[in-house]
């Protein structure tokens, strides 16, 4: 499996950069408001506390056929940031192995998922030979809260989900609080339908790509 690298993206008010550990400090401050951690749990990150998440989630996932990727939104206006986006790819037909909290950035927004009884997969692929060949990915995004209400996430996730087009994705999942209507609110600007799927008691949303 080839190393996915994660590129600069642009849509129409945002750049979406490749992380970096030396964002720690800008971020810390976007995501320090307590209330983005309502549906999952957890507190504000140090700076100190970020700059080891993202050394760790820079290092890349153990497992070689799984590619982490991750981006920080910066405003171009003023060049600011203002959240981040996420997705975790693996190989169609293989469970994704668990990401856990290190690889998660977004707190208060869909995150990925370790496997679980009542819902499949991250790495699992839709029933169907035009589904197998590609990958799955796996979504997340967070803006912070002095910069939600515009549009920012949906604009975002609509860029990384037609980036991952280019990347022989099949299928694109995001699992998302039932009662966190924002983020379902994106899913849905980005694509993604809801399905039966429960993890977590997270709805799992998902989107299958067209196929060359």
């Amino acid at each position: 499996m080839r190393d996915l690298l994660t590129v600069p993206l642009h849509s129409e008010r945002l750049d979406l950069v490749p992380l970096r550990i030396d964002h720690a400090a800008e971020m810390a401050a976007v995501l320090a408001d307590p209330a983005l951690y309502a549906f999952t749990g957890g507190a504000p990150a140090t700076v100190d506390e970020l700059r080891a998440r993202y050394a760790r989630m820079l290092a890349g996932a153990p497992d070689p056929g799984v590619d982490w990727c991750n981006w920080v939104l910066r405003l171009r206006a003023d060049g600011t940031l203002a959240g981040t986006v996420q997705a975790t790819l693996a190989p169609a037909g293989e469970a994704a192995p668990p990401t856990g909290r290190e690889h998660t950035i977004p707190p208060g927004s869909p995150t990925p998922r370790p496997a679980s009884h009542d819902s499949p997969a991250p790495g699992t692929a839709p029933s169907g030979p035009a589904r197998a060949a590609g990958r799955i990915a796996e979504i997340a995004w967070v803006v912070g809260t002095e910069r939600q209400g515009r549009g920012l996430a949906s604009e975002a996730a609509r860029a990384l989900v037609a980036w991952l087009g280019t990347q022989d994705v099949s299928t694109v999942v995001a699992h998302v609080h039932p009662d966190h209507h924002a983020s379902a609110a994106v899913a849905a600007a980005a694509g993604l339908s809801p399905t039966a799927g429960r993890q977590d008691g997270e709805v799992r949303w998902e989107l299958d790509l067209p196929r060359a």
